[in-house]
């Protein structure tokens, strides 16, 4: 991400707003002003013209008029805003005036023409003229949700309150805002913009005394997605500007503060309207500040994984909604929530799937053995549900979907099964009673190999997963990770005193000496093979996503025929009775879950999801979409070699 020389301007080609001559009439205003024989008083006096202009209208309204007043006022108020703010202020607040005329005067709406060019291009003047007027005011003070601005009219000086229309944020969460229009996105692929009326902004969110539920789960220095929308109130039949002192003439405007991922119409009188937003820009901006280190986690958290728990847990970038069923993400080895940055930010673009899942993000060490990582985010995800839904009410949060890449969908799988007694075995023939240890780590070890599935959690996706293990985890690799990886000496103590205490009890080749991730992804690790044969819940179905690459390099080294570090026979999901989908893409390891099939697939998913639970009346046209992807799942399954089959009610219903 990075800072423009200039904020992005749509009007910038048509007014040539940047170039040496300076800004300068469109060739439509310029006929205006031929017409009413101006064109020379343009040139000597904007203002004058103006005002010659506004006598016009008063006389002879007409859109025409309107758009050029608007137009003329906005290159005014460019050319005034380096050396006179106040005089800016007063052009750019005319010239909105004047589009929001053109715009909403009722007395002319059967004029209006949405198929000309100007109609897009006075739209175009409305949302650079709040955005030029806002800046200006921002640069007088900090505005914010509950507050009241300035602004300076040709006759008049308003007030405006500042209201936020959000379902999730609060007044107290917005801190300050930055232009949306400033900045210029490099390190994501897709750029979701909508087009419409208001000025797209970068909310800042700061944490604030009284936090609950679920606030305790959001990120320091949070950014979110908001639309400045200001609204004119005026008297019955009063358009344009009147340069009287009564009162009653001076129009009434409300700042509305509007989050597009509620709503992307808002309604003005009798028009509807779409609101012009950004999704895209607050997300890159929140994950390029440089105090957000979170690149770094992935490194930490792999050869110090001590160092991580701190910040381990579950995290939301969006306000938690109990109507939303939650989509839940898991990175993989030497990873962090920013490998899903690409797939968040195409899956929330969607309205179909922002209007019924929120997503969170689950951060872990990564250097631990993956067991101990799921035990640790059965314990989290049991805390955030007491947190956020205290009397076990909300029934959305029933219907939870993880998805996990690579060894992320190993600690993923394992919050859907049901131990009994098998991991346990791996460890010893005796009963666990027997075992001598301190509460506290004999409490852990229980919470790691004796575990029921979570009884929310419905569906499970893996992507790029060593069901099998990974050759990754060979002789070498193992070694390099047992001299880097430096576990916490609190773990590598009380492993030793395990030993010392237990003499005879436990098996020897039982998994309590792996030590590190790496260790446990061995393809000959007895705790791989017991989750490929462990019990799920009836309630859960399985889909899986597996990589294939075909041109060579190092990671080949590791996998011939898979994404490069996990071969194809390994990401195969197989010996579960409730797998419903397995699909392969052409990606490698690092990017199987960026692929834009894997994020079309995950779709897929969650649609069939709403569909199964009839929460969500498809259009036709979106059935056929779904049942076009569903066909093309079915017919790439080569993971398992044949189609998995799909429950009668889900074919029906197509």
């Amino acid at each position: 991400m990075s800072v423009r020389t200039q904020p992005r301007n749509p009007l910038a080609s048509n007014l040539q707003l940047f170039s040496e001559e300076g800004p300068k009439p469109s060739a439509r205003t310029a006929q205006v002003l031929r017409r009413y024989a101006l064109e020379d008083l343009a040139k000597r006096d904007l203002s004058a013209t103006i005002t010659r202009l506004s006598q016009v209208y008063e006389s002879d309204p007409n859109r025409e008029l309107q758009y050029s007043i608007a137009e003329l006022a906005y290159i005014a108020g460019k050319r005034a805003e380096d050396r006179d703010r106040s005089e800016a202020m007063s052009y750019f607040s005319t010239s909105l005036l004047y589009a929001y005329d053109y715009l909403f005067d009722q007395q002319q709406a059967e004029t209006l023409n949405p198929y000309d060019p100007q109609f897009r291009g006075v739209c175009d003047l409305y949302n650079q003229s709040l955005e030029s007027t806002l800046r200006l005011v921002q640069a007088d003070g900090n505005l914010r949700p509950g507050m009241q601005g300035t602004v300076q009219t040709v006759g008049h000086r308003c007030t405006f309150d500042i209201v936020l229309y959000s379902s999730g944020w609060h007044a107290e969460d917005f801190d300050n805002f930055k232009f949306v229009s400033d900045y210029q996105i490099a390190g994501l692929r897709n750029h979701y913009h909508t087009y419409g009326l208001g000025v797209p902004i970068i909310a800042e969110r700061r944490s604030h005394q009284g936090e609950t539920g679920a606030e305790k789960f959001y990120p320091d220095k949070l950014t979110f997605p908001l639309t400045a929308f200001l609204k004119i109130n005026r008297r019955p039949n009063e358009v344009g500007l009147r340069n009287s002192a009564d009162d009653a003439s001076t129009p009434q405007f409300v700042l509305e503060l509007h989050d597009p991922l509620d709503r992307q119409m808002l309604t003005v009188g009798e028009t509807r309207v779409p609101l012009e937003s950004d999704l895209t820009t607050p997300l890159a901006y929140f994950l390029n500040q440089p105090d957000f280190e979170i690149e770094k986690v992935s490194t930490t958290g792999l050869f110090t994984p001590g160092e991580v728990e701190r910040l381990q847990g579950l995290y939301m970038l969006e306000p938690f909604d109990p109507n939303k069923m939650p989509v839940v993400m898991v990175h993989g080895l030497w990873s962090s929530p920013v490998t899903w940055m690409e797939m968040f930010n195409d899956l929330r673009s969607d309205p179909f799937v922002r209007e019924h899942y929120q997503f969170w993000f689950y951060l872990y060490p990564t250097g631990q053995p993956f067991w101990i990582s799921a035990s640790q985010m059965r314990r989290d995800l049991k805390a955030m549900r007491r947190v956020v839904d205290p009397t076990a009410t909300q029934v959305a949060l029933d219907q939870t979907v993880l998805v996990g890449h690579s060894m992320g969908g190993l600690v993923s799988k394992l919050q859907s099964i049901d131990s009994g007694n098998q991991f346990w075995a791996t460890m010893s023939d005796r009963p666990f009673g027997e075992l001598r240890a301190d509460p506290e780590l004999k409490r852990e070890l229980e919470q790691a190999f004796y575990f029921q599935p979570n009884p929310s959690v419905r569906r499970v996706v893996t992507i790029g997963t060593p069901h099998r293990g990974s050759k990754l985890a060979n002789d070498v690799t193992q070694w390099v990770g047992n001299n880097l990886i430096r576990m916490p000496m609190k773990l590598v103590t009380r492993r030793q005193a395990l030993l010392t205490n237990n003499p005879g009890y436990f098996r020897p080749d039982a998994p309590l000496q792996i030590r590190t991730s790496i260790d446990s992804l061995d393809p000959d690790s007895v705790l791989l093979h017991k989750l490929r044969s462990a019990e799920p819940g009836p309630w859960v179905r399985f889909h899986n996503i597996a990589g294939r690459q075909t041109s060579s390099g190092l990671r080949q080294w590791f996998s011939k025929d898979g994404d490069g570090v996990v071969s194809l026979e390994s990401a195969r999901l197989d010996g579960l009775p409730n797998v419903a989908s397995q699909l392969v893409v052409e990606a490698d390891h690092l990017g199987v879950h960026r692929h834009p099939q894997s994020v079309l697939e995950v779709r897929r998913i969650l649609m069939e999801q709403l569909v199964e639970l009839k929460r969500f009346p498809l259009p036709e046209t979106d059935v056929q979409m779904a049942s076009a992807q569903l066909t093309e799942g079915e017919s790439h399954s080569h993971a398992t070699q044949q189609s998995p089959p799909i429950t009668p009610s889900l074919k029906q219903r197509y």
